[in-house]
């Protein structure tokens, strides 16, 4: 006699009767919440500092662009890590 299925989990197990069941009892003796949490792993962006980040708006030509872009691609880095740098230095040397 084969089990019956009711599809799958999100990894692609199959729901069978009886992993439903053992399901229904874990739900039912109740969670560790700080268990669970721990499971899923780092999801989101990774904070950048002491508070929460702001996106900015900035005009750029496409000559700074490409500069950009070039510069990003030669260090290994999203643009935006090379735009944060540059500013950081630049307001570092206006102190």
């Amino acid at each position: 006699m084969t089990a019956e299925h009711h599809g799958h989990t999100k990894s692609g197990t199959p729901l069978t009767d009886e992993l439903i069941e053992t399901l229904a009892d874990e739900a039912e003796t109740g969670y560790d919440v700080d268990e669970i949490l721990g499971r899923r792993g780092k999801r989101g962006r990774p904070a950048l500092g002491s508070g929460p980040s702001t996106v900015e708006s900035v005009r750029l030509d496409p000559e700074l662009k490409e500069r950009l872009a070039q510069r990003a691609e030669k260090d290994g880095v999203p643009v935006s890590e090379v735009i944060r740098d540059a500013l950081r230095h630049h307001l570092d040397a206006a102190s």
